[in-house]
């Protein structure tokens, strides 16, 4: 896919520094002669599956209804104010990889998923809140945003969507195919389609410190070394038996504060963090894996890419693929920092790895997060 014009007359430095994280912004004709990549019966389809995170959301005389996926149905075209939405289609589908790449001025750390939502005239999931930054690309029909800058999150209760009870637009936005709108964090949005329509959600991760902390701790507790084992030679009759004992709590206070984290364990547990694939991402090995010698034959004359299921970052000499970390020198890490910002190395490039990267390279083949070209 070519490089598409996304953010109209301003550049990515721009649209960082005035809109991102800050406030909203309309893009008019951001991918011209934009049409949805997948039909709503391929939609369907993928809906259907145990392996791909959908919804549909209905809303019947004013009552709210959540189905969670997998859909074995969806409702009749001719039925109103209805919604689909499939997670991670780019995961799936070529074309919406490459759609989902485009936005790579923002870090691949922070870069999720992209959502698509096919809905019939009405439909819509409500006004809300997301925690995180979204582009939302029109790529059927119309649909008619409404947005504020509200500070009242109330949701209202009971309901099986996350709805907000006081929603108070500042804006009213129609979107046609093509056209995109930014919404930073917390902007409440409620978005009606205007007869059938498609929208493109590019998502982006946005953890909480709660839950990095947390899992920091997990990651951290197999590299911990405290050896020995608790003693009192020294111990004094106690009159208060129940009352730990202050050398008790003096001596672990000593010993706990010898775990020490550097900024090494914080950048190899952020890298494998970031790069873990999602729980319902499984890769396909090859049926008849080729051996490494024809392997790396059609490696060198064609080159290969990374699996568009693949999640591949790095930092200093540390590479992180798909969970995995490893340490690098100097001369691998040209080719393997290539092959993560590229996400594909050409014949030559491969040609010239070192026996320590091609081998990595086969057995990633054999796993199947990578493909030759």
């Amino acid at each position: 896919m070519k490089k598409l014009p996304l953010l109209g007359d301003i550049s990515p430095a721009q649209f960082l520094r005035e809109y991102w994280h800050k406030k909203p912004l309309l893009i008019r004709n951001a991918v011209p002669g934009f049409k949805p990549l997948l039909s709503v019966e391929a939609l369907g389809k993928l809906a259907a599956t145990n392996h791909a995170e959908s919804r549909l959301v209905t809303n019947v005389d004013g009552n709210w209804n959540l189905q969670h996926g997998p859909l074995e149905s969806l409702p009749p075209m001719s039925q109103k104010e209805w919604t689909v939405l499939v997670q991670g289609v780019n995961l799936f589908d070529d074309k919406a990889d490459a759609l989902l790449r485009q936005f790579r001025f923002i870090p691949d750390a922070r870069l999720d998923d992209l959502m698509v939502s096919f809905a019939t005239d009405g439909g819509g999931v409500g006004p809300h809140f997301d925690s995180y930054d979204v582009f939302l690309l029109q790529a059927q029909g119309q649909r008619r945003w409404r947005i504020g800058a509200q500070k009242d999150l109330t949701l209202v209760e009971g309901l099986p969507l996350k709805i907000l009870a006081n929603f108070v637009p500042d804006e009213e936005l129609v979107l046609n195919p093509g056209d995109m709108l930014y919404l930073p964090p917390h902007w409440a949005h409620d978005g009606i389609a205007i007869g059938d329509c498609q929208t493109y959600s590019i998502g982006f991760r946005q953890p909480c410190y709660q839950e990095l902390g947390e899992a920091f701790l997990q990651f951290m507790a197999d590299s911990i070394d405290l050896p020995g084992r608790y003693s009192d030679p020294d111990l004094k009759p106690q009159n208060k038996p129940a009352e730990i004992p202050r050398p008790m709590l003096d001596t672990l206070i000593d010993e706990i504060k010898k775990v020490q984290f550097t900024d090494e364990d914080i950048t190899i547990f952020l890298g494998e963090y970031m790069s873990e694939p999602k729980h319902n991402v499984f890769f396909t090995a090859p049926a008849k894996p080729l051996t490494f010698g024809k392997f790396s034959d059609k490696a060198s004359q064609k080159g290969l890419k990374l699996s568009r299921k693949t999640q591949m970052l790095y930092r200093g000499k540390h590479v992180f693929i798909n969970g995995e970390s490893f340490g690098v020198g100097k001369a691998d890490r040209v080719t393997l920092e290539l092959l993560a910002n590229e996400r594909r190395l050409d014949g030559a490039a491969y040609s010239a790895a070192s026996d320590d990267v091609l081998e990595a390279l086969y057995t990633w083949y054999q796993d199947g997060w990578i493909e030759l070209l």
